[in-house]
């Protein structure tokens, strides 16, 4: 309740992502249909995705292509906002494990930052354009300008 708000309020869905390397559609949505039946009681949306197939419709949804990432912590660094890219992860025994690549400092700054290695500017303008109706409270930094793109490595599976 860091806003004074319901930890759930804003929230149109919850992730989860898994990597298999059978990227076949019929394949991940078998998944899909498992996790709805399992997650039906909990009243909120999750939505299930085979990281290894994302580069197979990417293109068409965003309008760039995407490559093949090598696992879900490789798709975890290509997410449109670095405040994103953290996972955790459950093993068989229920011990936690976090992901973080960029740290959680400027999450709990309430501060947005850019990741554009994969995400076109369009889509993380929606994206923090919705969160800071929501979450009048955020900064959100700026995409960087076309200069400093082409600073950035190229994208590639970590």
């Amino acid at each position: 309740m860091y806003s004074g708000k319901d930890p759930q309020a804003g929230i149109r869905d919850y992730d989860l992502v898994y990597f298999d390397e059978d990227t076949s559609y019929g394949a991940e949505n078998a998944v899909i249909r498992r996790a709805r039946e399992l997650f039906k009681d909990l009243g909120v949306d999750v939505e299930v995705r085979n990281e290894a197939r994302v580069h197979v419709w990417y293109e068409e949804r965003f309008g760039v292509p995407a490559i093949p990432f090598t696992s879900t912590t490789d798709a975890i660094d290509h997410f449109a906002a670095k405040t994103c890219c953290f996972a955790v992860t459950s093993d068989e025994a229920g011990a936690l494990t976090t992901y973080a690549p960029h740290g959680y400092d400027d999450l709990f700054a309430r501060k947005v930052v850019p990741n554009p290695v994969l995400a076109p500017q369009a889509v993380y303008e929606t994206k923090t354009r919705r969160w800071s109706a929501q979450w009048p409270t955020l900064t959100v930094l700026p995409w960087p300008a076309a200069s400093s793109l082409s600073e950035l490595p190229p994208q590639s599976g970590r």
